[in-house]
């Protein structure tokens, strides 16, 4: 699972006899899979299978498993057809669709608690690789300034446009885009980038050069095995390890840029 998330698979389901492994229909190719020892010889012995899957709204399928999600007790995401919380000191509505982010995941569920206990008021943020936007709004319900909340992924872009309007929050600001949108520097207080190491590391210079000189960096979408190669190269761009979170040996880590 390890060696298929580094060549870009984004999600993993364990059965009982089978390993799945997701991963966009532009970055795949066979020749991929055979850089992996084990995947090369179920290759060779058809003892590999690859479905494609449709783009499509994922709503009358996530509706039926789909749980709301409660972060450290304190804050509630739910999809529309959930009930209120209203003893929620935050509440954020996802509407499911194909966008990664609802919370469900380690990667996700681990940022959003270490924000919970962040200073984001009146701060700018950046929500790298935003997926639903969940990070973006839980900033903008923490009282930040202004968010921009970028994603390279069309269904995300769409999705997270829609779920910033479902929470009202006129201070995010949604783009189609990648690490190439960071033109500007040092105009962010905090950075919330839930990728993936390779992603990460290619483009974490970028991330840094647009954060101020003692702002927060939060990144996530790796393994714990992982957090030395990710806390190597940050150390070269001046971002200071502060502390990490560990859920089912996915990692997220928050680092502060020096300053001066």
């Amino acid at each position: 699972m390890a060696r298929l998330a580094a060549l870009g698979f984004e999600s993993f389901e364990e059965t009982d006899d089978s390993l799945l492994a997701y991963i966009q229909e532009k970055d795949f190719s066979k020749k991929l899979l055979a850089e992996i020892e084990e995947c090369k010889e179920k290759l060779m012995n058809n003892q590999l299978k690859i479905d494609w899957i449709p783009e499509q709204n994922w709503n009358a399928v996530w509706e039926s498993n789909y749980p709301p999600v409660v972060i450290a007790n304190r804050c509630y995401i739910r999809a529309p057809f959930h009930e209120e919380k209203p003893e929620m000191e935050f509440s954020i509505l996802v509407k499911p669709k194909m966008a990664f982010g609802t919370a469900h995941h380690e990667t996700t569920a681990q940022i959003l608690e270490l924000m919970l206990d962040a200073d984001i008021k009146g701060k700018d943020v950046l929500d790298m690789g935003c997926g639903t936007a969940v990070l973006a709004i839980l900033a903008s319900l923490k009282g930040a300034r202004h968010i921009d909340a970028v994603d390279n992924d069309e269904w995300a872009f769409n999705n997270s446009s829609e779920n910033i309007e479902l929470n009202h929050c006129s201070n995010i600001s949604a783009y189609l885009g990648d690490a190439s949108f960071l033109k500007e520097k040092a105009i962010y207080d905090v950075v919330l980038a839930n990728i993936n190491k390779n992603i990460l590391l290619q483009d974490m210079h970028t991330y840094a050069d647009a954060l101020k000189p003692g702002g927060s960096i939060y990144f996530s979408g790796f393994y714990e095995s992982d957090l030395t190669d990710i806390q190597n190269h940050a150390a070269t761009l001046h971002l200071n390890y502060i502390s990490h979170t560990v859920k089912n040996d996915w990692t997220a880590a928050l680092f502060e840029k020096a300053i001066g």
